[in-house]
């Protein structure tokens, strides 16, 4: 990290515990032929071992002094470079040009303070994508992997897990990284849904439903989707009105959403 000062607004923490880049790798399991792009490789960590394992590599970078050091190091044949905030970039385009291998491969250290709004920017690109690799805050993977019935379970894992099948792999310490974050990090693995297991008829709605249903979420539904769907329809579905958003499973909210689509 000599000679580069990390800087807060772009949440960046470098991870230099070898054990823990080898692991990450390990989990990625790169092969030739795979088009796979990382979000934020900093001071190439994770990228110098992705990039000799594939040959090639995208990479999505913000800071302008990291891409100068990423262009001194890396050949142009080795690394393609895409500079700009991973928020507004289209991850379509890339897609569009995978290997031989079907399917974009997307992989990062997220910015902490980005990592909400830049999972569900991705998750709009689910079709396209093979499969995801992040590290996060172990406090947002809990949320994400979270089961109905966890303190940890809401919008986002409703959202994530209705388009995702999500593994939690393994948790990364703060002492791997330089500087130090104040928190536990962890690794999740992200998988996209085959189309036919997304049943929801209006993905709009059904997310209007769910933002509904957590947005008080000490209340009951009867309260929360109050203006959405009475008492009765939701009796008729099977669910309680007297339930909490956080008692219902992923398919509940498919069920309701369903019933005001129809």
């Amino acid at each position: 990290m000599k000679g580069h000062i990390p800087r807060k607004r772009f949440g960046q923490n470098f991870l230099v515990a070898q054990a823990v880049i080898d692991r990450i790798v390990a989990a990625i399991a790169p092969r030739a032929g795979d088009r796979l792009v990382e979000i934020g490789p900093g001071l190439g960590a994770l990228t110098a071992p992705l990039a000799e394992r594939l040959g090639h590599l995208d990479v999505v970078e913000i800071d302008r002094d990291l891409i100068a050091r990423l262009r001194q190091r890396f050949l142009p044949e080795r690394l393609t470079i895409h500079e700009g905030d991973a928020l507004k970039f289209d991850f379509a385009g890339l897609a569009a040009g995978a290997g031989s291998q079907p399917g974009l491969r997307v992989v990062g250290n997220l910015p902490y303070n980005i990592s909400t709004p830049l999972l569900f920017h991705l998750a709009q690109y689910a079709p396209l994508l093979r499969d995801m690799h992040f590290m996060l805050q172990r406090e947002v993977v809990m949320r994400m992997v979270a089961p109905p019935g966890n303190g940890d379970y809401g919008r986002l894992s409703v959202m994530l897990q209705y388009r995702f099948e999500m593994e939690r792999l393994f948790d990364v310490p703060a002492e791997a990284f330089d500087p130090a974050p104040k928190v536990d990090s962890a690794i999740v693995r992200m998988i996209p849904r085959p189309a036919a297991a997304l049943a929801a008829a209006d993905e709009a709605l059904f997310a209007r439903v769910v933002a509904a249903a957590f947005g008080q979420r000490r209340k009951m539904l009867r309260n929360t989707l109050r203006g959405l769907i009475d008492a009765a329809p939701l009796e008729r579905l099977g669910i309680s009105p007297g339930a909490r958003a956080e008692e219902l499973a992923v398919a509940d909210f498919v069920r309701i959403a369903n019933c005001l689509a129809a």
